[in-house]
């Protein structure tokens, strides 16, 4: 593997942190890369990306606000042509289950020429710890626009081992992986398995989709993610993506993280109060 550092674009996320600690950890140098680090890049000023990707040997891409939205698709394209041009040696992009748009990113990417891989993941157990959803965890109630819709929920340390295995193992060029966990929850089913572990009542409120949006905006979420928010609970929780996929076991060799130990190790933090 070459010893130029690698790019984390989102080095702070849920998965970015987690990459890059663990890059570290390895002896390998990385370069994160977000709005307010000393590099700067930044989704909505492509005049950015250059420097970014300058004296970089691969790059872990996370899109922000989501590949759902509007313009990903050729955000992704720019980016994996620059990244071709600067001579980088593969792309891993972090993308979601069941999103067109996502879908056509991807697409984008494999057709860049550059060498890629895919990681494809359902939603994240930390969206619960780490997350929007912690504030209901906190006040006893999460309500969702969401009823019977089981997804297999998946951990985002799972997410971080296939993304570092995929930059360090040529194994796994040019190769989509599918993650999830080992079972699918409703989020109801989901919510119960937090108030088991931490020990209190946490209720489960199904709300429509109007309601959760006008709740949104009294608490002043920009519009934009709003309407994203919309789209994600109309388009990918309609049960399209409630089938379990084995892509960490396949990557890792070893099973997914349970929904249980996550909630488990979870409240050992005390994140989520007593």
């Amino acid at each position: 593997m070459s010893k130029l550092p690698v790019l984390i674009i989102g080095g702070t996320g849920k998965t970015g942190g987690r990459v890059d600690a663990r890059l570290r950890s390895r002896g390998i140098e990385t370069r994160p890369a977000s709005r307010s680090t000393q590099i700067p890049f930044d989704w909505t000023r492509p005049e950015t990306w250059s420097a970014a990707l300058d004296g970089v040997s691969r790059a872990y891409v996370t899109f922000q606000p989501d590949l759902a939205v509007e313009g990903s698709a050729e955000a992704i394209g720019h980016l994996s042509d620059l990244a071709r041009t600067k001579g980088l040696e593969q792309i891993v992009l972090l993308s979601g289950r069941g999103e067109p748009a996502a879908q056509a990113a991807e697409e984008a990417l494999c057709k860049s020429g550059l060498a890629w891989t895919v990681v494809r993941a359902s939603w994240f157990n930390q969206n619960f710890s780490e997350g929007y959803l912690i504030d209901g965890v906190l006040a006893g109630e999460i309500a969702l626009p969401v009823g019977e819709v089981p997804e297999p929920f998946v951990d985002a340390d799972d997410i971080a081992d296939v993304v570092v295995e995929a930059l360090t193992n040529e194994r796994h060029v040019n190769t989509l992986y599918e993650l999830t966990g080992p079972r699918a929850l409703t989020f109801a089913e989901a919510v119960a398995e937090i108030e088991r572990a931490v020990g209190r009542p946490i209720r489960y409120t199904e709300i429509s989709l109007r309601a959760f949006a006008d709740g949104m905006r009294a608490a002043e979420i920009p519009e934009d993610y709003v309407a994203l928010l919309e789209d994600l609970f109309t388009v990918v929780l309609d049960g399209r993506n409630s089938p379990v996929m084995n892509g960490v076991e396949q990557a890792l060799g070893r099973p997914a993280r349970d929904f249980s130990d996550f909630a488990r190790v979870a409240a050992a933090t005390g994140i989520w109060g007593s």
